[in-house]
């Protein structure tokens, strides 16, 4: 999305990003999910990486944005 309003803020599988855009929503953050798999697929090439998507929010709700990834993201780490 280059030139946007949309900053990218995860990188991730489709179980983590579907947690968190749940968590996003909760908090009226409406945000953009970029499945390049899906999209080569589509097109009729194949994955480059499987199952990873891209998450992206509004520049002006980046800031809790990133800390709900991070709180979710850390989660996964302990």
């Amino acid at each position: 999305m280059p030139n946007s309003n949309y900053i990218k803020i995860f990188t991730g599988n489709f179980i983590t990003v579907q947690r968190i855009v749940s968590d996003l929503e909760k908090t009226n953050i409406r945000p953009v999910v970029k499945d390049q798999s899906e999209s080569a697929r589509l097109a009729g090439f194949g994955p480059s990486i499987p199952g990873q998507q891209e998450l992206y929010v509004h520049k002006d709700e980046l800031d809790k944005a990133v800390e709900i990834v991070e709180t979710i993201t850390s989660e996964f780490q302990d």
